[in-house]
């Protein structure tokens, strides 16, 4: 069966945790290492997923359906 994908909340609350674990100098370097190579994965995906939720939110729905930018008159 399928891993289900860890939701953005999630992924953060994995990252905050490898951050604290690297923070706390209590790691040996290779562990280091392999939890830095994590966060940045992590950072590179929720990333991603908030440039992506950026363009949806920047676009309306027209009358017809259609999708268009969205603008703010000044």
């Amino acid at each position: 069966m399928a891993k289900k994908e860890e939701s953005f909340e999630e992924k953060m609350k994995e990252l905050e945790k490898i951050v604290n674990e690297l923070e706390s100098g209590e790691i040996d370097l290779d562990a280091s290492i392999e939890k830095y190579t994590k966060a940045m994965k992590l950072v590179k995906e929720c990333d991603d997923k908030l440039k992506n939720i950026e363009e949806q939110v920047n676009k309306i729905v027209k009358e017809n359906g259609d999708l268009e930018d969205f603008k703010i008159e000044e």
